[in-house]
């Protein structure tokens, strides 16, 4: 009886040989899949036939276990019809290679598997680097071609019902685990179909977690707990990359288990773990350009949920201004990010995406809308080497003629680089109480007075 037969009836198939049999290592090393692979036609060829064979097949279920029995037992009969003697080690890497490619996402899943890395940069076929403990490195990681990279991308994107072609170049999707996937693929791209994958943690990480990493204090971790359990509305600031998500998610974990949180995201990663969470995602247009639904959409029906809590993963555009009335009429303690390279840049980007809403709002009016809304600013940054610091914890006081006026309550200052090219410097308060402090007090958040000695 052939394997797919003793498959199909659900019974355990016969003892392989020992190199069949070995379990899948944790952590495989990362392996080059080029065009110059003298293995390519002939795996080509059995990958050709396995998908026939399972097609053909009425397996309960595949699983990685009978996938591989299958792609075993196809490749030791193509290689005996063709005369071929397959090294061990070789043999090995083909099995998995095709196992990658069926169930997984070809030559990039080693690096989606790899927990050390945060993101996955494919810039065509031949190059390919990570992000590890914030460097970019290269990986001997490559595709056959064009072609290959594209199945990839359409792989991905298929199940969500999304489309990628020549008409629709772009598009942004995540993978079954959460991470948040970006395509764009030529006559936009030159280098050839180009994917970014920003992995998502399995593991959320925890304030003490940040602690470790150095990208804040305790001091400013106590001082940012209570904020958001005072119900302060807080925005994080930062450039791409210097890990506002993250510091997102952190600052979300503060928000008491007992109340109602709405996220808004366009690729739901927040991971919260109270149970009283609902999370909405926005959906881009279908193949006749209907059925968008945006950020704006989603903030707007929030305000019928009864939300206690309203995080909003980034705001990009028109939604600062749906953002800023829910923060004004009651929906305080709300949660948000965006992009800035300090914290006044971040009031002006307010104002401009404010404006992006399309209302003819005088300017002082947009201002002041900012002033009462927004109590602190979060500024996050990448630095030269890599490392995400929390570089100011800023408090905004209101009004003062036609500015916002800011003052920082904890900075990151930097004296220097040493001799293996790591940032220097230290965290500071500035030695000023938040004017928010009657809240804190109020709200049963009473911080030590040294807290904030200089």
């Amino acid at each position: 009886m052939s394997l797919l037969k003793r498959l199909e009836k659900g019974k355990h198939p016969e003892e392989s040989a020992p190199e069949a049999r070995s379990p899948r290592p944790e952590a495989r090393s990362v392996r080059t899949t080029s065009a110059s692979d003298p293995w390519r036609e002939f795996k080509s060829t059995v990958h050709h036939e396995v998908i026939k064979a399972l097609e053909s097949a009425q397996l309960p279920s595949l699983t990685e276990e009978n996938l591989r029995l299958v792609i075993e037992e196809t490749l030791d009969g193509e290689a005996e019809s063709k005369g071929l003697t397959i090294p061990r080690h070789d043999r090995q890497r083909l099995v998995q290679d095709l196992i990658d490619e069926i169930l997984g996402f070809g030559p990039i899943t080693p690096l989606i598997n790899d927990q050390s890395i945060n993101e996955i940069m494919v810039n065509g076929p031949r190059q390919v680097y990570v992000e590890r403990q914030g460097k970019l490195e290269k990986t001997d990681v490559s595709f056959y071609d064009d072609a290959h990279v594209l199945h990839i991308i359409e792989k991905i994107v298929a199940p969500l019902g999304r489309r990628i072609d020549e008409s629709q170049p772009m598009v942004d999707a995540r993978l079954p685990d959460g991470s948040r996937v970006n395509a764009i693929i030529p006559p936009l791209a030159l280098n050839g179909p180009t994917l970014t994958i920003r992995k998502f943690a399995k593991d959320p990480f925890k304030v003490d977690d940040l602690i470790l990493f150095g990208t804040l204090t305790r001091e400013m971790a106590r001082f940012l707990e209570a904020c958001v359990k005072a119900r302060l509305n807080v925005i994080v600031s930062g450039g791409t990359g210097s890990g506002k998500t993250t510091t997102l998610g952190v600052l979300s974990a503060f928000i008491p288990e007992d109340e109602r949180i709405i996220t808004i995201e366009d690729a739901a990663e927040l991971q919260l773990r109270q149970t009283h969470v609902v999370t909405l995602e926005t959906r881009p247009a279908n193949i006749e350009g209907k059925g968008t639904i945006t950020i704006r959409d989603l903030v707007r029906n929030t305000l019928r949920m009864r939300p206690e809590r309203i995080i909003v993963g980034e705001v990009r555009s028109g939604e600062a201004l749906d953002m800023l009335q829910a923060m004004n009429t009651g929906h305080d303690g709300s949660l948000t990010t965006g992009h800035a390279n300090s914290p006044r840049d971040m009031l002006a980007r307010l104002e401009t995406m404010v404006m992006m809403a399309g209302m003819e709002l005088p300017m002082r009016a947009i201002r002041e809308q900012i002033a009462s809304a927004i109590d602190l600013i979060v500024q996050q940054s990448r630095l030269r080497d890599g490392s995400r610091r929390i570089t100011h914890i800023t408090e905004v006081l209101g009004m003062e003629g036609d500015v916002i006026v800011l003052q920082d309550i904890f900075r990151f200052e930097q004296t220097g680089i040493d001799n293996q090219g790591k940032v220097q410097g230290y965290y500071r308060a500035t030695g000023i109480r938040p004017q928010f402090g009657d809240r804190l007090i109020a709200a049963g958040q009473e911080l030590p007075q040294d807290l904030f000695a200089s």
